[in-house]
C-alpha cells in the first residue's frame, strides 16, 4: 500500500466512524431503480416533510437496493440509543405513524418491519440477517448494497474500496492474473469460461495498445444483476476494471452500458469522476506509473449487443453485428487491438479477490465452480428479488427457502435460468445445483443470472414461443439459420398455441432447433432453441396435448372456453364488467358466447361465486 493510498483510506474511515458515531439519528431509503418505481423518492419527499415538521435534527442517505425487491419501498432508521430497524414496503401515508412512533415513542411498527440492523431483536423483531430471505444469501457482491452511499467514494474507501488496486500495483500485473487463476473465477456474464485465462492470452498477444470493456448490456427479460450492482456499489465495478486493464496492460477502457439504465449510467459517470478526482483513474494512477482511462459507451438496447463482438462492432460506431470466431477478442478485438471484455458481476469479484485474497474468495462454490453468484428471482415466487447464494446451491432453495415459495400456495412447475438463452426445468429437478456444469447437463446455462419462476398456470407452449418472439425480434438477422429459422420456429409454436398444429410439429421443432444450434454465428443463435428443447424434453405430453387443440394450463386463449356454472346466482356483475358487449346474456341464469368472448378473464376476476370455469 503507498502513503497516498493509506491516508487516502484512513480520511474515509474517519469521516465513515465520526458520522456512525455521532448523537444525530438518520434514515436510509433504497432509491435504486425498483425503489423508485415502488415509489421511494415521494416516501423519501414525506420522510424529510415529516421529521421537519417534528423539528427532528436527522441525517438523510439514498442507498441502492439491498435485494429485498418485493418489500420496496425500504427504509432503514437508525438512533444512537437502540437498534435500527428496517421497514418496507413504506407506503407515504405511513410514515408520520412510522416516524412518531419510532422518534417519539421509541416504539417499532412491528407490521411492516422486516428485522434489526445488528444482531440484537426489538419488540419481537428479528435481526434483518435471520430473516427467510436473507439467512441463506452469502451477501459478498452485494455487501454494500443498500448500507452505503453509491454516490460517496468515501463510504467506499472506508469499507476497504480500492485497497485491492492498490495491492495489484504493489504485487504486479502477473501477480494479479495469478491471483484470479487460484481464485478459480469463471465469468459470470454467460458460458463461464475461466477469467484468467481470457486475461493471459490477451497480455500474451504483441500489440501497441489493449483495451477493457465492461459488458453492462443487461438485456434478459427479468433480468437485473447488473443494473441493480452498478446502481448500488459503483466503485466495486470500476475497480475490477482497473485491475483488469492492469493485468493485461491496458491503458483504456469503455462500459458499454444500455441508455434504458440512466440511473446507472448517472451512477457510473459519477464514480469515474470521484475516482479520477482522488487519483484511481487517469496518470500515474498511486505513484505506480500505470495510467488508465475509463469512458462511456451507452447502447441503444439491442440484445444481439451483449454478444462480444456485436458488442465491439457498436463501440465502433458500426451496427451491432457479431462476425465468426476465431479470431477472439482476446487476440483481435477493439479496433484491431486484444481487448478483454468482462461482464459487470465478473469485475466486482476481480476486486474482491484482490481486496481479501483468493482463498477467501474460493470457500464458497464447487471445486469446478468457485464462489458466489447474484440472481434476479422473478416470475410466480412470493418474494422476488436480487439474491446472492454460493454455487452449488440448489433450485429449491432458491425458489421455496429465500423466495418463500408459490405465489397463492399453487404447484411449482418449472424454472427457467438463463434468460432467452436458458432452458426450462421441471419440479423433478428442483434439488438440482446451481452451477455451470450441472445446469448444463440439466439443458440450460448460467447465463447471467436471470431466474423466472413458474406456476400450474404457465403452459410451457406458449412460454417457449414467448421467448422465440423476443430471440426472434433481437436477431440481427446476419446468418440464415437464426434469421430464417427461428422465424419458422416461432411459427410452429404460435400455431400450436392457437390450434392449428399438425403431427410433424414437434419432429420439426427438434431437428430445426439443431439446425439454428449448430448453423448459427454467434451465442444468440446457438442458445435460442434452448427454451424449446428443454421444455419439449420435460414437458412433452403439454405439447402433445396442444395437437389435440388441449391447452392443459387452460393458458392458451384459441384453445379453452369459459363457462358460466350452477353456482351462479345471477347477479349479473360479471355482465356489468364484460369488455366485451354482448357476450354474457340471459338473467336467471346468464351464458357466455364462446364465439363473441375474446377471454380476457375480466369475468373470473369480479365473479364474487367463482362461478367462471374455464375450459
Amino acid at each position: 500500500m503507498t502513503p497516498q493510498f493509506e491516508t487516502l483510506q484512513r480520511r474515509a474511515g474517519e469521516k465513515w466512524a465520526q458520522w456512525q458515531d455521532q448523537q444525530k439519528p438518520w434514515i436510509a431509503v433504497g432509491t435504486a431503480t425498483c425503489g423508485r418505481a415502488a415509489g421511494a423518492m415521494q416516501v423519501l419527499a414525506a420522510l424529510r416533510q415529516e421529521t421537519k415538521r417534528l423539528g427532528l435534527d436527522c441525517d438523510f442517505l439514498e442507498v441502492g437496493c439491498s435485494g429485498a425487491c418485493y418489500a420496496e419501498p425500504l427504509v432503514s432508521v437508525m438512533r444512537p440509543d437502540l437498534p435500527g430497524i428496517c421497514y418496507g414496503p413504506v407506503r407515504p401515508e405511513r410514515v408520520p405513524e412510522l416516524v412518531r412512533r419510532w422518534f417519539a415513542e421509541e416504539k417499532v411498527t412491528p407490521e411492516i418491519a422486516l428485522g434489526t440492523l445488528n444482531s440484537q431483536s426489538l419488540d419481537g423483531v428479528r435481526p434483518l440477517e435471520k430473516h427467510d430471505f436473507f439467512r441463506f444469501q452469502v451477501r459478498r457482491t452485494l455487501c454494500h448494497c443498500g448500507e452505503i452511499d453509491p454516490t460517496n467514494i468515501d463510504h467506499y474507501l472506508a469499507h476497504g474500496g480500492y485497497s485491492g488496486l492498490a495491492r495489484g500495483l504493489t504485487i504486479g500485473s502477473e501477480n494479479v492474473i495469478e491471483r484470479i487463476r487460484e481464485a478459480g473465477l469463471r465469468g459470470r456474464g454467460g458460458a463461464g469460461f475461466p477469467t484468467w485465462k481470457k486475461w493471459q492470452l490477451c497480455r500474451e498477444t504483441s500489440a501497441d495498445r489493449r483495451y477493457v470493456v465492461c459488458n453492462a448490456d443487461e438485456g434478459d427479460p427479468g433480468a437485473f444483476m447488473n443494473r441493480s450492482l452498478i446502481e448500488g456499489d459503483p466503485h466495486l465495478v470500476l475497480e475490477g476494471l482497473i485491475i483488469a486493464g492492469y493485468a493485461i496492460g491496458a491503458s483504456e477502457a469503455y462500459i458499454y452500458c444500455r441508455a434504458e439504465y440512466p440511473l446507472a449510467l448517472e451512477r457510473l459517470r459519477t464514480a469515474i469522476a470521484q475516482a479520477e478526482a482522488y487519483g484511481f483513474l487517469g496518470e500515474n494512477i498511486l505513484d505506480s506509473g500505470f495510467s488508465f482511462r475509463v469512458r462511456i459507451k451507452e447502447g441503444a438496447g439491442a440484445f444481439v449487443c451483449g454478444e462480444e463482438t456485436a458488442l465491439i462492432a457498436s463501440i465502433e460506431g458500426r451496427r451491432g453485428m457479431p462476425r465468426p470466431r476465431p479470431p477472439y477478442p482476446a487476440t483481435y478485438g477493439l479496433w484491431g487491438k486484444p481487448t478483454v471484455i468482462n461482464n459487470v458481476e465478473t469485475l466486482a469479484c476481480v476486486t474482491q479477490i484482490l481486496q481479501r485474497g483468493a482463498e477467501w474468495f474460493a470457500q464458497y462454490g464447487t471445486p469446478a465452480s468457485k464462489g458466489t453468484k447474484t440472481f434476479s428471482l422473478v416470475g410466480k415466487v412470493k418474494r422476488t428479488g436480487l439474491v446472492e447464494v454460493p454455487l452449488g446451491t440448489t433450485l429449491r432453495r432458491l425458489v421455496y427457502d429465500i423466495g418463500g415459495g408459490i405465489l397463492n400456495d399453487r404447484s411449482f412447475k418449472a424454472v427457467q435460468i438463463g434468460g432467452p438463452s436458458g432452458g426450462c426445468i421441471p419440479a423433478e429437478l428442483l434439488d438440482t445445483p446451481i452451477d455451470y456444469d450441472s445446469l448444463q447437463a440439466a439443458g440450460t446455462i448460467m447465463g447471467s443470472g436471470g431466474v423466472v419462476v413458474m406456476d400450474e398456470r404457465t403452459c410451457m407452449v406458449d412460454f417457449a414461443r414467448y421467448f422465440l418472439d423476443f430471440a426472434q425480434k433481437e436477431s440481427c438477422g446476419e446468418c440464415p439459420p437464426c434469421r430464417l429459422g427461428n422465424r419458422q420456429l416461432l411459427d410452429i409454436l404460435t400455431d400450436l398455441t392457437q390450434g392449428r398444429g399438425s403431427d410433424e410439429d414437434l419432429a420439426l421443432l427438434e431437428q430445426l432447433s439443431e439446425v439454428v444450434r449448430l448453423g448459427s454465428l454467434c451465442g444468440l443463435g446457438k442458445t435460442t432453441p434452448n427454451p424449446v428443447l428443454s421444455t419439449l424434453r420435460y414437458f412433452r405430453p403439454e405439447y402433445q396435448a396442444h395437437l389435440e387443440k388441449v391447452c392443459p394450463a387452460r393458458s392458451c386463449k384459441a384453445l379453452i372456453r369459459f363457462r358460466i356454472s350452477e353456482i351462479c346466482v345471477g347477479c349479473m356483475i360479471c355482465a356489468d364488467s364484460c369488455t366485451a358487449n354482448g357476450v354474457i346474456v340471459g338473467e336467471d341464469r346468464p351464458q357466455i358466447d364462446p364465439s363473441q368472448c375474446t377471454r380476457c378473464g375480466t369475468c373470473i376476476d369480479v365473479c364474487p361465486q367463482g362461478a367462471i370455469v374455464v375450459e
